[in-house]
């Protein structure tokens, strides 16, 4: 599973180096993830089966620098992710596995759509699981950069994957951070949260859609979330809007969201809509000139399952076409806008910083401490204080 874990890559400087590493140096490195592995109860037999002969795969780290919900335009993005293809194959696969959506969608209280969506977003609907050698991938990621801990703790739920038998070393295949199944699920979350549907004795999320359904759904359940509660709705800001206010620790009623003047772009009114004291947060993916949401609970549910606002928009939008209903964003998108790269964002954060706006690391990842400092700037520039990170912003910081 994509979740939270799966954060911005490492510099492609630092990715570059480690794959040009030696390969004694890897060697020395498992030498001493053993000792770890062994202490964490992992069995001399397994270790020899898992991790005898094992390399490290420079492409990961390629892949860790530029995956396509960091790196690319959020507009770009979603025209994949929730093509027409994607559609039409999601009503399709929905249909032909109805009665046991609805079962799932009964015994777990997670909409349908929305696993069908998740199921969708992360291979396909099955057609596209990852090749990967996942043990090699998780330790590629373990060995060396920024990603070292989510690496060393993935391989060791692995290695307890093949441990208690639940799946041999050649089924552990998947993408190239070590995510698995159907709908993806990165080893901890496996053990914790994968479920036997069926009643075989196996929680298999590779073969058998019953348990890859079931699983999905209780992790969102324990993720909080609750069936037949929206995940939001686009809306309609004033043209006084105050930006700060589209932050993440920023919740409203309903009501109060209506009273500012915020109104749902299309359909029915906020108030006719939700429950007016139903709170939600405000979130503009593509800064001020782009579209704007307010989204719910639910929608927080789903970006545990992956940390990227792209990602959660695409599952929802998704599901809202699967579902029958338009999923299509009303407001434009800016398309003559291009998304960063790893150097200009490092450019930016460190801008901020000279000019006494501290955001925290110059990693080059535009994470809360950023756009607290970039809102923080704008608002005394006499911008929008959107905190979002454009190619424009970073030339008026410049």
């Amino acid at each position: 599973m994509k979740n939270w874990l799966i954060a911005m890559g490492a510099a492609v400087a630092a990715s570059l180096s480690v794959a040009k590493a030696e390969p004694a140096d890897f060697d020395r490195w498992l030498q001493g993830f053993r000792a770890e592995a062994s202490a964490a109860g992992i069995s001399e037999s397994v270790l020899n089966e898992a991790l005898t002969g094992l390399s490290i795969n420079p492409r990961v780290y390629e892949l860790n620098d530029n995956q396509p919900e960091f790196s690319r335009g959020i507009w770009d993005y979603l025209d994949s992710a929730v093509s027409p293809t994607r559609i039409n194959n999601g009503k399709t696969n929905y249909l032909e596995n109805q009665r046991l959506f609805t079962l799932i969608e009964n015994a777990y209280g997670v909409d349908a759509e929305i696993i069908a969506a998740i199921w969708g977003l992360e291979s396909s609907y099955g057609a596209i699981m990852g090749d990967y050698d996942a043990i090699q991938a998780l330790a590629t990621l373990a060995f060396e950069g920024r990603r070292t801990g989510y690496g060393r703790s993935q391989l060791i739920g692995a290695l307890k994957i093949i441990q208690h038998g639940y799946a041999s070393r050649d089924e552990l295949k998947g993408s190239w951070a070590g995510a698995m199944g159907h709908t993806q699920f990165i080893p901890t979350t496996y053990l914790s949260y994968a479920v036997d549907h069926d009643g075989d004795g196996k929680r298999d999320i590779w073969s058998n859609l019953g348990d890859v359904f079931a699983s999905t759904a209780n992790y969102l359940s324990v993720s909080g979330y609750r069936a037949n509660e929206r995940w939001g709705v686009e809306v309609k800001l004033p043209a006084d809007f105050d930006y700060a206010l589209a932050d993440s620790d920023i919740k409203k009623a309903v009501v109060e969201w209506a009273a500012g003047g915020v109104e749902a772009i299309r359909g029915p009114n906020l108030i006719e809509r939700f429950d007016p004291n139903m709170r939600g947060r405000l979130i503009i993916p593509a800064g001020a000139r782009g579209p704007a949401f307010i989204v719910f609970d639910n929608f927080g549910a789903i970006l545990k399952y992956n940390r990227s606002t792209a990602y959660a928009l695409a599952v929802s939008l998704l599901s809202e076409e699967i579902a029958g209903r338009s999923g299509a964003v009303v407001a434009s998108w800016p398309r003559d806008d291009r998304p960063l790269t790893l150097e200009e964002r490092k450019a930016l954060q460190q801008a901020l910083k000279d000019r006494g706006f501290d955001p925290g690391p110059v990693d080059g990842i535009i994470g809360a401490g950023t756009k607290r400092a970039l809102r923080a700037w704008q608002k005394q520039a006499g911008l929008p204080a959107d905190g979002y990170a454009s190619a424009t912003v970073l030339e008026a910081l410049r």
